[in-house]
């Protein structure tokens, strides 16, 4: 059973797929589904420090693309929302976005609120394109933060 995994694995680190699977972690990581994009992103960039712009570009494409399903999913979860209508820390948590608007999802990188946020801004129908920018931005900041961060300490080893 786990001789399939380390195939699986092997396979995604050649470099025919390695930008493929950098896209689709971070695609993943940006929904609702626990999970990080961090280990592959540092991983890759580890393994091929000459590919730190296209890993960087490829996995900000593909987390702000999880974000912007992110979004669509709160949009489509309007209703459900409802039911939270009354408490005080919905009330403040939805004043504050929408003091705020898209410029919010310059916090979608955010382990734990971030994809969430998304979903949240999506539900309350902020502008989609501005919002997807917000995010983009951010998101490319961490990784760019991240994966320098990274190269620098390994390169203390």
């Amino acid at each position: 059973m786990d001789a399939w995994i380390t195939d699986l694995l092997q396979m995604l680190a050649l470099p025919a797929y390695s930008l493929s699977a950098v896209f689709a972690v971070s695609l993943l990581s940006a929904t609702l589904l626990p999970m990080g994009s961090e280990p592959v992103v540092l991983g890759l960039v580890h393994l091929q420090p000459d590919m730190f712009w296209p890993v960087i570009a490829i996995a900000t494409a593909g987390n702000t693309a999880g974000g912007a399903v992110t979004w669509w999913m709160g949009k489509a979860a309007c209703d459900v929302a409802h039911k939270f209508d009354g408490s005080v820390s919905h009330v403040r948590a939805l004043h504050w976005l929408r003091r705020l608007g898209p410029k919010a999802c310059l916090l979608a990188w955010l382990p734990i609120v971030g994809d969430p946020l998304c979903a949240v801004a999506g539900w309350l129908k902020l502008p989609f394109w501005p919002c997807v920018a917000y995010m983009a931005v951010g998101k490319c900041l961490r990784y760019i933060t991240l994966t320098a961060g990274a190269l620098g300490l390994m390169a203390l080893w």
